[in-house]
């Protein structure tokens, strides 16, 4: 089969005012459908999110566990992330997210079954978390390059920032939903409800129309080719190799809150599974406002200030660490929220403004590779080294590593910080 590439070009709407363009992607009709349909699907997806290792809890009271089974999870796309990046290139978009988006009922639905008739175990869960992982190495770096598909270039920004604000406003819903569910009625109907919550996104997908066509590749690359071919470009690059590996710090130390924030709610807060989900909700609400900010605010994706909202990402996830107020570690949790969101907003938008259009599915899968693919072997270590001194010290010791590696790049490659969208080839 011949290969192909994606022609990352929306069709142009009409010129608009400065006023309208502060939401610009919702000008166009295919970004809404998608809108209204990862909203649902997301507020679903973290629904299970929560239930999945307050389940694992549950099983094992061993946080070592809770993190291996969130490492299951991401293990797929440490290993073979790329390889969800030739798929991207490749292959109508759409009729990926819909195969992807059908797939993800599956260990949903199973998951519901085993919950809801009391024979879960954890090896199921470990099974259903490898089968998710393995579907999101495709499923990530599709959606991400598929938002230049349906508004273009000029609104890349903005999709972004909505497609974020997507995943923060359910980072709100979903965890608030969930922590609640789970104390009244225990965890099966959040399963289910992930499941059904599919369905919205599949159908806004076949409702979509008139998105760019994909044209042959002349050159005829095998996959292994194509692989290096944008492995070389990332490693070529100095701004996306640079903030791939800052990305890839964060996500190893200061992004285990799936590990970390029940052991902080069942040991350190004493807030039970209702707790869990508002400390959750907390850092999704921060979140969704630096998301809303960077949607309804245009601004430049700048270097300069991401370097700074990386510190202070850093610096509030440390003051949590310490927090043993329940109020206190809910504003905590909301401003590293808003800080995570600016500063993986402005990485996102900036490795996609410089990667070539031919390569932006493989680049994008290794930047997926970088903030998910880390998981695992973030989970497992803030498990185990939650095990031996306790959660508020794993969580200071992940805050300040993933300072000193932002600050070892901002000195010993000074262009991931200082070289600006303006500054880029188009």
């Amino acid at each position: 089969m011949r290969s192909s590439v994606t022609v990352a070009t929306a069709p142009k709407p009409a010129a608009t005012s400065p006023r309208r363009r502060v939401l610009g992607a919702l000008r166009h009709r295919n970004y809404r459908l998608f809108f209204g349909g990862q909203l649902v699907s997301t507020i679903g997806t973290w629904m299970q999110s929560i239930a999945q290792p307050w389940l694992v809890l549950q099983l094992t009271h061993s946080a070592l566990l809770v993190g291996l089974a969130l490492a299951m999870q991401y293990l797929p796309m440490l290993v073979a992330g790329p390889f969800g990046g030739l798929v991207a290139d490749r292959f109508p978009k759409r009729r990926v997210l819909q195969i992807t988006q059908t797939a993800f009922i599956v260990p949903a639905l199973f998951l519901f079954a085993a919950t809801f008739a009391h024979t879960a175990t954890y090896p199921m869960v470990l099974a259903c978390a490898f089968v998710w992982g393995v579907i999101q190495v495709v499923d990530v770096p599709t959606r991400q390059a598929f938002a230049i598909e349906m508004v273009g270039r000029e609104d890349l920004m903005n999709a972004i920032a909505l497609n974020s604000s997507i995943w923060n406003s359910a980072a709100v819903i979903g965890p608030s939903v969930a922590g609640v569910l789970i104390a009244v009625v225990g965890v099966p109907l959040c399963f289910l409800l992930n499941a059904v919550s599919y369905l919205a996104a599949i159908a806004s997908l076949a409702l979509m129309s008139n998105l760019p066509s994909l044209l042959p590749d002349p050159r005829g690359q095998r996959m292994s080719q194509r692989v290096v071919e944008g492995a070389r470009y990332v490693r070529a690059d100095p701004v996306v190799f640079s903030l791939l590996l800052v990305a890839g710090s964060f996500s190893l130390f200061a992004m285990n809150r799936l590990t970390l924030i029940p052991l902080f709610a069942e040991q350190v807060l004493h807030s039970g599974a209702a707790g869990f989900g508002f400390l959750m909700g907390a850092q999704g609400l921060g979140a969704m406002t630096g998301a809303l900010s960077l949607a309804f605010v245009p601004s430049q994706a700048s270097g300069r200030r991401q370097f700074w909202i990386g510190l202070a990402w850093s610096a509030f996830l440390l003051a949590f660490s310490f927090s043993p107020w329940f109020p206190l570690s809910l504003l905590l949790l909301y401003l590293s929220g808003v800080c995570q969101m600016w500063f993986l907003a402005t990485a996102n938008t900036r490795v996609q403004k410089a990667t070539p259009d031919r390569l932006r599915g493989r680049v994008m899968a290794f930047y997926a590779q970088a903030v998910m693919g880390m998981g695992p072997v973030g989970a497992t270590q803030a498990g185990a080294l939650a095990s031996w001194v306790g959660p508020p010290l794993t969580m200071a010791i992940g805050a300040g590593a993933s300072a000193a590696v932002l600050v070892a790049v901002r000195l010993f490659s000074p262009a991931a910080f200082t070289l600006e969208p303006d500054d880029y080839p188009t």
